[in-house]
């Protein structure tokens, strides 16, 4: 299995950037992680209705062929973190490549969200999509922890 994360936007902070690549350097001993991004709609997208379909279409063209779709969006289903690790392991099993969609600042359009396979929420709150994918790598990792019956976790177990 390959985790792909497909996001709107390059990572721009540097601190939040050099979070990412350590997440990402962590997770190497879990299983794969790439990472695609895709150009924001910048000044094509004249309204965030816009933005978010320019952005849909590039998102969809940089979609791996038969993977498990999956759509953040503060609207989607919440886990724990013990939960997505039991989600994380069952796509494991399964064998089949999962990507993870971010959107860009005004999020995903609700055709790409409808067309996803699962839709998941980090929080109820909104994130700027750089931090959501910070959230998303630390709770891979920790997915990873959970399930090697590691110590990084500290919350329950069962």
């Amino acid at each position: 299995m390959v985790v792909h994360v497909v996001a709107v936007g390059r990572v721009r902070d540097a601190a939040l950037r050099t979070a990412c690549n350590e997440y990402l350097r962590r997770l190497r001993g879990t299983w794969k992680v790439a990472v695609r991004e895709v150009a924001e709609a910048g000044r094509a997208g004249s309204t965030p209705d816009v933005a978010r379909r320019i952005e849909a279409e590039r998102l969809r063209v940089a979609l791996p062929p038969g993977a498990t779709r999956i759509a953040l969006t503060r609207n989607g289903r919440a886990y724990s973190s013990e939960a997505l690790a039991e989600l994380v392991d069952r796509w494991r099993m399964a064998g089949r490549d999962v990507a993870v969609l971010i959107g860009g600042a005004y999020g995903l359009s609700e055709d790409l969200i409808r067309e996803a396979d699962l839709s998941v929420s980090l929080s109820p709150m909104t994130f700027p999509h750089e931090l959501a994918r910070l959230v998303l790598l630390e709770q891979l990792y920790r997915a990873g922890s959970i399930l090697r019956g590691e110590p990084y976790h500290k919350g329950p177990t069962a």
